[in-house]
Protein backbone atom coordinates (compact mmCIF):
# COMPACT_ATOMS: atom_id res chain seq x y z
CA UNK A 1 0.00 0.00 0.00
CA UNK A 2 1.46 3.37 -1.02
CA UNK A 3 1.42 6.55 1.06
CA UNK A 4 -1.22 7.94 -1.29
CA UNK A 5 -3.37 4.87 -0.69
CA UNK A 6 -3.01 5.38 3.07
CA UNK A 7 -4.01 9.04 2.79
CA UNK A 8 -7.04 8.16 0.68
CA UNK A 9 -8.09 5.50 3.18
CA UNK A 10 -7.65 7.89 6.10
CA UNK A 11 -9.90 10.42 4.34
CA UNK A 12 -12.51 7.77 3.60
CA UNK A 13 -12.52 6.95 7.33
CA UNK A 14 -13.06 10.62 8.17
CA UNK A 15 -9.51 11.18 9.46
CA UNK A 16 -8.87 14.13 7.18
CA UNK A 17 -6.53 15.99 9.57
CA UNK A 18 -4.27 12.94 9.80
CA UNK A 19 -4.39 12.49 6.02
CA UNK A 20 -3.54 16.14 5.35
CA UNK A 21 -0.64 16.13 7.84
CA UNK A 22 0.55 12.61 7.10
CA UNK A 23 4.12 13.50 6.05
CA UNK A 24 4.63 15.84 9.01
CA UNK A 25 3.17 13.23 11.36
CA UNK A 26 5.57 10.53 10.14
CA UNK A 27 8.51 12.93 10.40
CA UNK A 28 7.53 13.96 13.94
CA UNK A 29 7.00 10.36 15.07
CA UNK A 30 10.40 9.39 13.65
CA UNK A 31 12.17 12.35 15.23
CA UNK A 32 10.68 11.72 18.67
CA UNK A 33 10.92 7.94 18.35
CA UNK A 34 7.28 7.46 19.28
CA UNK A 35 5.88 4.05 19.98
CA UNK A 36 2.46 2.93 18.75
CA UNK A 37 0.58 4.30 21.80
CA UNK A 38 2.23 7.73 21.54
CA UNK A 39 1.50 7.87 17.82
CA UNK A 40 -2.17 7.02 18.31
CA UNK A 41 -2.46 9.54 21.15
CA UNK A 42 -1.19 12.26 18.84
CA UNK A 43 -3.56 11.20 16.06
CA UNK A 44 -6.53 11.28 18.47
CA UNK A 45 -5.62 14.78 19.71
CA UNK A 46 -5.10 15.97 16.13
CA UNK A 47 -8.49 14.67 15.01
CA UNK A 48 -10.27 16.01 18.09
CA UNK A 49 -8.87 19.48 17.47
CA UNK A 50 -9.73 19.35 13.78
CA UNK A 51 -13.30 18.17 14.38
CA UNK A 52 -13.84 20.79 17.05
CA UNK A 53 -12.69 23.50 14.64
CA UNK A 54 -14.82 22.17 11.79
CA UNK A 55 -17.80 21.97 14.13
CA UNK A 56 -17.24 25.56 15.22
CA UNK A 57 -16.90 26.73 11.62
CA UNK A 58 -20.10 24.92 10.68
CA UNK A 59 -22.07 26.37 13.63
CA UNK A 60 -20.83 29.87 12.85
CA UNK A 61 -21.90 29.50 9.22
CA UNK A 62 -25.34 28.18 10.16
CA UNK A 63 -25.84 30.94 12.74
CA UNK A 64 -25.93 33.56 9.94
CA UNK A 65 -24.04 36.06 12.06
CA UNK A 66 -22.60 38.90 10.06
CA UNK A 67 -20.05 41.45 11.22
CA UNK A 68 -20.76 43.13 14.53
CA UNK A 69 -18.98 45.04 17.29
CA UNK A 70 -17.74 43.11 20.35
CA UNK A 71 -19.14 43.90 23.80
CA UNK A 72 -15.79 45.48 24.67
CA UNK A 73 -16.81 48.36 22.38
CA UNK A 74 -20.19 48.89 24.03
CA UNK A 75 -20.50 52.32 25.68
CA UNK A 76 -22.27 51.53 28.94
CA UNK A 77 -22.43 55.22 29.86
CA UNK A 78 -24.46 56.20 26.79
CA UNK A 79 -27.91 54.71 27.60
CA UNK A 80 -29.86 56.58 30.25
CA UNK A 81 -31.22 53.25 31.49
CA UNK A 82 -29.73 49.76 31.19
CA UNK A 83 -29.35 46.84 33.59
CA UNK A 84 -25.68 46.13 33.03
CA UNK A 85 -25.52 43.18 35.44
CA UNK A 86 -28.42 41.48 33.69
CA UNK A 87 -26.94 42.13 30.23
CA UNK A 88 -23.59 40.69 31.33
CA UNK A 89 -25.39 37.64 32.77
CA UNK A 90 -27.12 37.10 29.42
CA UNK A 91 -23.85 37.50 27.51
CA UNK A 92 -22.37 34.82 29.80
CA UNK A 93 -25.24 32.54 28.69
CA UNK A 94 -26.59 32.07 32.22
CA UNK A 95 -30.16 31.98 30.81
CA UNK A 96 -29.54 28.90 28.66
CA UNK A 97 -29.37 26.47 31.57
CA UNK A 98 -33.04 26.79 32.59
CA UNK A 99 -33.88 27.60 29.70
CA UNK A 100 -35.11 31.20 29.79
CA UNK A 101 -36.04 33.67 27.08
CA UNK A 102 -34.52 37.12 26.69
CA UNK A 103 -36.25 40.22 25.35
CA UNK A 104 -34.12 43.23 24.40
CA UNK A 105 -36.42 46.23 24.08
CA UNK A 106 -34.97 49.52 22.90
CA UNK A 107 -35.35 52.25 20.32
CA UNK A 108 -33.05 52.25 17.31
CA UNK A 109 -29.34 52.77 17.85
CA UNK A 110 -29.01 51.60 21.47
CA UNK A 111 -27.20 48.33 20.79
CA UNK A 112 -29.87 45.66 21.27
CA UNK A 113 -28.87 43.83 18.08
CA UNK A 114 -25.19 44.18 18.95
CA UNK A 115 -25.85 42.57 22.34
CA UNK A 116 -27.91 39.81 20.77
CA UNK A 117 -25.16 39.00 18.26
CA UNK A 118 -22.53 38.83 21.00
CA UNK A 119 -24.75 36.40 22.89
CA UNK A 120 -25.16 34.37 19.70
CA UNK A 121 -21.42 34.18 19.13
CA UNK A 122 -20.76 33.09 22.71
CA UNK A 123 -23.42 30.40 22.37
CA UNK A 124 -21.81 29.14 19.16
CA UNK A 125 -18.40 29.04 20.87
CA UNK A 126 -19.99 27.09 23.73
CA UNK A 127 -21.18 24.43 21.29
CA UNK A 128 -24.84 25.38 20.89
CA UNK A 129 -26.74 25.39 17.63
CA UNK A 130 -27.69 29.03 17.01
CA UNK A 131 -29.63 30.96 14.39
CA UNK A 132 -29.80 34.74 14.16
CA UNK A 133 -32.64 35.84 11.89
CA UNK A 134 -34.89 38.86 11.47
CA UNK A 135 -38.61 38.45 12.00
CA UNK A 136 -39.14 39.34 8.34
CA UNK A 137 -36.70 36.64 7.14
CA UNK A 138 -38.22 34.04 9.44
CA UNK A 139 -41.76 34.69 8.25
CA UNK A 140 -40.69 34.91 4.61
CA UNK A 141 -39.13 31.46 4.93
CA UNK A 142 -42.16 29.93 6.64
CA UNK A 143 -44.62 31.66 4.32
CA UNK A 144 -42.79 30.35 1.25
CA UNK A 145 -43.43 26.69 2.16
CA UNK A 146 -45.75 25.24 -0.45
CA UNK A 147 -47.29 22.39 1.51
CA UNK A 148 -48.29 21.50 5.04
CA UNK A 149 -45.52 18.90 5.11
CA UNK A 150 -42.71 21.29 4.19
CA UNK A 151 -44.07 23.91 6.60
CA UNK A 152 -44.09 21.35 9.40
CA UNK A 153 -40.49 20.47 8.56
CA UNK A 154 -39.40 24.10 8.80
CA UNK A 155 -41.29 24.64 12.05
CA UNK A 156 -39.54 21.61 13.52
CA UNK A 157 -36.21 23.04 12.36
CA UNK A 158 -36.80 26.30 14.22
CA UNK A 159 -38.10 24.42 17.26
CA UNK A 160 -34.96 22.26 17.54
CA UNK A 161 -32.40 25.06 17.55
CA UNK A 162 -30.53 25.44 20.83
CA UNK A 163 -30.87 29.22 20.63
CA UNK A 164 -33.07 31.15 18.23
CA UNK A 165 -32.64 34.92 18.00
CA UNK A 166 -35.44 36.80 16.23
CA UNK A 167 -34.39 40.36 15.47
CA UNK A 168 -36.50 43.42 14.66
CA UNK A 169 -39.94 42.49 15.97
CA UNK A 170 -42.04 45.63 15.67
CA UNK A 171 -40.63 47.04 12.46
CA UNK A 172 -43.42 45.54 10.37
CA UNK A 173 -47.06 44.76 11.16
CA UNK A 174 -48.18 41.13 10.99
CA UNK A 175 -51.18 39.83 9.10
CA UNK A 176 -53.16 36.88 10.49
CA UNK A 177 -51.04 34.21 8.81
CA UNK A 178 -47.70 35.68 9.83
CA UNK A 179 -48.92 36.22 13.38
CA UNK A 180 -49.98 32.56 13.50
CA UNK A 181 -46.62 31.38 12.15
CA UNK A 182 -44.68 33.43 14.69
CA UNK A 183 -46.94 32.16 17.46
CA UNK A 184 -46.27 28.56 16.37
CA UNK A 185 -42.51 29.06 16.49
CA UNK A 186 -42.65 30.60 19.97
CA UNK A 187 -45.12 27.98 21.23
CA UNK A 188 -43.03 25.04 20.04
CA UNK A 189 -39.99 26.41 21.82
CA UNK A 190 -41.93 27.36 24.96
CA UNK A 191 -40.25 25.97 28.10
CA UNK A 192 -38.00 23.77 25.92
CA UNK A 193 -35.47 26.07 24.22
CA UNK A 194 -34.30 29.63 24.76
CA UNK A 195 -35.39 32.38 22.41
CA UNK A 196 -34.08 35.94 22.21
CA UNK A 197 -36.26 38.66 20.76
CA UNK A 198 -35.19 42.20 19.94
CA UNK A 199 -37.89 44.81 19.57
CA UNK A 200 -38.23 48.56 19.29
CA UNK A 201 -41.64 48.44 21.01
CA UNK A 202 -42.75 48.13 24.61
CA UNK A 203 -45.12 45.22 25.20
CA UNK A 204 -48.04 47.61 25.62
CA UNK A 205 -47.53 48.65 21.99
CA UNK A 206 -47.44 45.12 20.53
CA UNK A 207 -51.21 45.03 19.81
CA UNK A 208 -50.52 47.71 17.20
CA UNK A 209 -48.49 45.30 15.04
CA UNK A 210 -50.65 42.19 15.49
CA UNK A 211 -54.09 41.55 13.95
CA UNK A 212 -55.81 41.65 17.34
CA UNK A 213 -55.07 42.14 21.01
CA UNK A 214 -55.76 38.49 21.86
CA UNK A 215 -53.02 37.34 19.48
CA UNK A 216 -50.52 39.81 20.96
CA UNK A 217 -51.44 38.86 24.52
CA UNK A 218 -51.05 35.12 23.84
CA UNK A 219 -47.61 35.65 22.26
CA UNK A 220 -46.40 37.97 25.02
CA UNK A 221 -47.61 35.49 27.65
CA UNK A 222 -45.40 32.71 26.25
CA UNK A 223 -42.44 34.99 25.64
CA UNK A 224 -42.24 36.62 29.07
CA UNK A 225 -43.01 33.52 31.15
CA UNK A 226 -39.50 32.46 32.25
CA UNK A 227 -37.86 35.48 30.59
CA UNK A 228 -35.37 38.24 31.28
CA UNK A 229 -36.72 41.49 29.86
CA UNK A 230 -34.02 44.11 29.30
CA UNK A 231 -35.25 47.63 28.54
CA UNK A 232 -32.62 50.03 27.21
CA UNK A 233 -33.45 53.72 27.08
CA UNK A 234 -31.64 56.73 25.71
CA UNK A 235 -30.79 58.46 22.46
CA UNK A 236 -29.44 56.65 19.43
CA UNK A 237 -25.75 55.84 19.69
CA UNK A 238 -25.53 55.61 15.90
CA UNK A 239 -26.99 59.10 15.61
CA UNK A 240 -24.39 60.39 18.05
CA UNK A 241 -21.62 58.61 16.15
CA UNK A 242 -22.86 59.98 12.81
CA UNK A 243 -23.03 63.49 14.26
CA UNK A 244 -19.47 63.23 15.58
CA UNK A 245 -18.23 62.01 12.20
CA UNK A 246 -20.03 64.86 10.44
CA UNK A 247 -18.43 67.40 12.78
CA UNK A 248 -15.02 65.85 12.16
CA UNK A 249 -15.51 66.08 8.38
CA UNK A 250 -16.58 69.73 8.64
CA UNK A 251 -13.55 70.49 10.77
CA UNK A 252 -11.19 68.88 8.26
CA UNK A 253 -12.81 70.72 5.34
CA UNK A 254 -12.44 74.00 7.20
CA UNK A 255 -8.74 73.31 7.81
CA UNK A 256 -8.25 72.61 4.10
CA UNK A 257 -10.01 75.82 3.08
CA UNK A 258 -8.41 78.00 5.75
CA UNK A 259 -4.88 76.69 6.33
CA UNK A 260 -2.89 78.36 9.10
CA UNK A 261 -0.43 80.94 7.78
CA UNK A 262 3.18 79.84 7.69
CA UNK A 263 5.82 81.85 9.57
Amino acid sequence: MTERDIRDLLRSLGLSATADGFDDLIALATKKRWGAIELFQHVVRLEEKDRAQRGLDSRLKRSRLERFKPMADYDWNWPTEIDRLLVESVVRLDFLAEPRNVVLAAAQGLGKTMIAKNVAQNAVLAGHGVLFITAAQLLLDLGAQESARTLERRLKHYARLGLLIIDEIGFLAFDNRNADLLFQVISRRYEKKSTILTTNLAFRDWPGIFPNATCATALIDRVVHHADVIAIKGESYRAREADAQAKDRRSRRKEQLDPEPTA
